[in-house]
């Protein structure tokens, strides 16, 4: 007969087993990164496990809905919340206005942050955040989807507004007041890789 143990025992394998095999298929050196996201539980984490599954698929600024060979920033979280039963319009503007606002330092896996990297006053690049200080996002071609540390970065330091998509049984805490689409940006100079202007044009992204 089979016990509770057991079954346990079978579980642990599985999960262990679909790890592993998730991390062979990982490009080099993305598999440190995947590791270190830690999604918070339920509905964020079938959201970030969705888009880490798409690591590596190229940028196209302009890429359409539903296109899945390449994306730019917001038809890549449109599409990766689709995955999971969410609907968001298209363009990163447009996602800025829904759901519910959070504060940076209260980010959890899930949430969209949503950045002005072009300095001008209007939202031009989201990021889902992934946990554990990461962004899960597409920028630049010869980049594509990939996973970047928030702290210190271009997209920290354009930082306009996050929001709360998920429903609320999917992540824990209080939504907090809205820094503000059009408040004052933060400046400094790009992050070390250099991305500091054309992460995603402001015409449609």
């Amino acid at each position: 007969m089979m016990t509770i143990n057991t079954v346990k025992t079978g579980t642990m394998r599985i999960a262990l087993a679909v790890c592993l095999t998730f991390s062979a298929v990982l490009p080099a050196g993305l598999t440190a990164q995947a590791e270190a996201v830690q999604p918070s539980s339920g509905k964020a984490e079938a959201i970030i496990a969705t888009g880490m599954q798409l690591i590596g698929t190229p940028y196209v600024f302009g890429a359409k809905s539903g296109q899945t060979d390449a994306f730019d920033c917001s038809s890549f979280t449109q599409y990766v919340f689709r995955q999971n039963g969410i609907e968001l319009p298209r363009s990163s503007r447009q996602q800025a206005e829904v759901g519910t606002a959070v504060a940076k330092d209260e980010l959890q896996a899930g949430d969209l942050v949503f950045s002005d990297t072009n300095r001008d006053g209007v939202i031009n690049h989201v990021s889902i955040y992934a946990g554990d200080g990461k962004l899960l996002h597409t920028y630049r071609a010869g980049i594509g989807v990939t996973v970047s540390d928030f702290e210190g970065s271009t997209w920290d330091k354009t930082f306009v507004t996050a929001r709360r998509v998920l429903p609320q049984e999917s992540v824990q805490g209080d939504a907090a007041t809205d820094p503000g689409v059009g408040a004052p940006l933060f400046g400094g100079a790009s992050d070390s890789r250099g991305h500091d202007r054309d992460d995603d044009r402001p015409s449609s992204d």
